[in-house]
């Protein structure tokens, strides 16, 4: 999903416009940095885990003695299955882990079509970058979906949390409460007034659509020229424009945690969300960056939450 000429870009971007690029990664002065670790588990002990990293190496991390685990259900961390992959989140230069998430999906699109009796078959469009994606709803979690997500019929916006099984995808966990218009009629954003907000606040989700490890967010408010994109410049949040490769300043407002994160793809998808944040009382309407996984997490962000309150700035 990344783009090759990014760093370019946000060079290129930072001249024409007469500021600093700016530096991507953490801000300095937010404590003990947070780490994501991905891989694929090769050997896992109640005290050690061994990855294999995406670009194929090994490593052995300490797994801390009030680490928790993730995988369709809480879960120890010694109860993980081998081969699964993972997203970690660690301390200590990345080499004491806390908490892992096995075999995590996000399933965001829109409903083209329900099928089944028992267990569903949902079809989705999830987007011109992403395509069309076909999951499973077990039985067992169509009650718990369907009290945030009443109206699973075709044309209507769909998010959740799952897992990746052989042979396809569960959705297990409502990732937000759906939306009540269908997913062509996104409201307007409110008027801005006295030029350009410096910061927005709203809503910042995750998307495994990401390269595994990659760090960068994708991004609603991007002109269709820029990004080849129909169905880009949507957005309730009244975002500013930004081009491909702009850096942005995010900040949790959570976790009191912040970073410049560039810009690395198109979030069509994503602006037409226009749902809030109730992580640490109640964001603003609207979907203002949807991160890559690695990113989610070092910004303090739970995987199985789906959100966080966020405001953004260009860094």
């Amino acid at each position: 999903m990344g783009h090759p000429s990014v760093d370019r870009r946000r060079l290129l971007a930072a001249a024409a416009l007469g500021r600093e690029p700016g530096v991507p990664g953490p801000a300095p002065d937010d404590g003990d940095p947070v780490h994501a670790v991905t891989g694929e588990i090769r050997d896992i002990s109640p005290h050690l885990v061994l990855i294999e990293t995406p670009d194929g190496q090994e490593e052995r991390l300490v797994i801390a003695p009030w680490a928790t685990a993730w995988n369709g259900a809480d879960t120890t961390p010694a109860d993980l299955p081998i081969g699964a992959r993972v997203v970690m989140r660690a301390l200590r230069e990345g080499r004491l882990v806390e908490r892992i998430w096995a075999g995590i999906t996000r399933i965001t699109g829109t409903i083209l079509s329900v099928e089944g009796r028992g267990d569903l078959a949902v079809e989705l469009a999830c987007g011109p970058h992403r395509g069309r994606r076909t999951i499973t709803v077990p039985y067992r979690a169509i009650g718990r979906l369907q009290v945030r997500h009443p109206r699973l019929e075709p044309g209507y916006l769909f998010d959740a949390i799952g897992v990746q099984r052989e042979g396809g995808c569960l959705a297990l966990l409502p990732a937000t409460s759906q939306p009540a218009y269908p997913a062509r009629a996104v409201p307007d954003p409110p008027p801005v007034y006295a030029g350009t907000q410096q910061r927005v606040s709203g809503t910042a989700t995750w998307s495994d659509a990401f390269d595994e490890g990659e760090r960068g967010l994708a991004y609603p408010m991007m002109e269709r020229s820029d990004t080849g994109c129909p169905e880009a410049e949507v957005s309730c949040a009244g975002l500013p424009y930004l081009a491909m490769g702009s850096l942005v300043q995010v900040r949790n407002l959570c976790a009191e945690r912040s970073a410049n994160v560039p810009v690395v793809a198109c979030g069509c998808v994503a602006g037409r969300f226009c749902d809030r944040c109730v992580e640490c009382g109640t964001s603003p309407r609207g979907r203002i960056a949807e991160l890559s996984p690695t990113t989610y997490v070092e910004l303090g962000g739970d995987l199985v939450k789906g959100c966080f309150n966020a405001q953004i700035g260009l860094g």
